[in-house]
């Protein structure tokens, strides 16, 4: 599908077996959703995140991404103590908020499953353009909705909405087509990769990839 300079570039092989990710997807326009979730989860797993450690929510719609990726990962944070004080800053996750949480996950011990908080969110959605601008205005909220959660909880999001003309245009991006390309693979990939170098900064590990 990529042409001329369009395309992702390549990067080093990583190591997810010590992340834990969430996937939240829309369900409207589930034909595209789930093979966008699908190459998502198979990119993940290729690079090592056990299945255990990759959770699934869905919402209705892509209005409804980022609230529910904010509680999410809120929620991700309910075995640590003093999340959130109301009007002002979570000290662990710099969330902004009313205090309310949503439990996700709880004790499994002998597995490799993990607990707390998430390492990235994978947030799916598809908008296709219709014959009003119900269209323009979903994909702008969302889109700073999306990148709000991520800045002010210092998560790596990712940005997994398509925003298509058609649906053909939706169908290639979803790699249902021979020329296509499934985006989800591209969006696992870039989970995996934000979440660890996340790691290594909040440790001070700040190292040049390439020579200079």
């Amino acid at each position: 599908m990529f042409s001329g300079l369009k395309g992702p570039g390549e990067s080093q092989a990583k190591d997810g077996s010590s992340l834990r990710v969430a996937i939240v997807h829309a369900r409207w326009n589930t034909e595209l959703i789930e093979p966008l979730v699908t190459g998502a989860i198979n990119r993940l797993k290729a690079a090592g995140v056990h299945p255990e450690n990759i959770i699934l929510q869905s919402v209705p719609g892509s209005w409804e991404l980022p609230i529910a990726c904010q509680r999410l990962y809120a929620g991700s944070a309910t075995d640590l103590p003093a999340l959130v004080v109301e009007g002002g800053n979570d000290q662990k996750t710099g969330s902004k908020g009313d205090g309310s949480l949503l439990a996700v996950a709880g004790k499994d011990e002998g597995s490799k499953k993990r607990e707390g908080l998430f390492d990235a969110v994978i947030a799916i959605g598809v908008l296709i353009k219709g014959e009003t601008v119900h269209f323009e205005h979903i994909a702008e909220v969302t889109s700073r909705g999306l990148m709000r959660v991520q800045l002010d909880f210092g998560v790596p999001l990712i940005f997994g909405l398509l925003t298509v003309l058609n649906e053909e245009q939706g169908r290639k991006r979803a790699g249902l087509t021979a020329d296509g390309h499934n985006h989800g693979e591209d969006w696992g990939d870039a989970a995996v990769e934000m979440a660890l170098k996340k790691k290594q900064w909040s440790e001070g590990i700040i190292v040049s990839e390439r020579s200079v």
